[in-house]
């Protein structure tokens, strides 16, 4: 989740390609929050380890235009 900003879908996307080659953009799911301020993104790959996704979720956490990774 983070500010609803023009690139934010996309610099998701982008990271998670990075980890992920195999992700399809397409299918990632948006959600914007009530007052629309935010926008809650749903990226769902297939993993192949542990380590793929600890590296994923440190670098979206650490990316400044994201709020919240689950």
């Amino acid at each position: 989740m983070g500010k609803r900003e023009d690139s934010f879908a996309q610099t998701v996307a982008e990271v998670v390609q990075r980890h992920a080659p195999d992700f399809d953009p397409a299918t990632m799911e948006m959600r914007p929050s009530s007052k629309g301020n935010y926008l809650a993104l749903t990226c769902t790959i297939r993993a192949t380890s542990k380590l793929q996704l600890d590296n994923l979720y440190r670098e979206l956490s650490s990316h400044p235009m994201v709020k919240v990774v689950l």
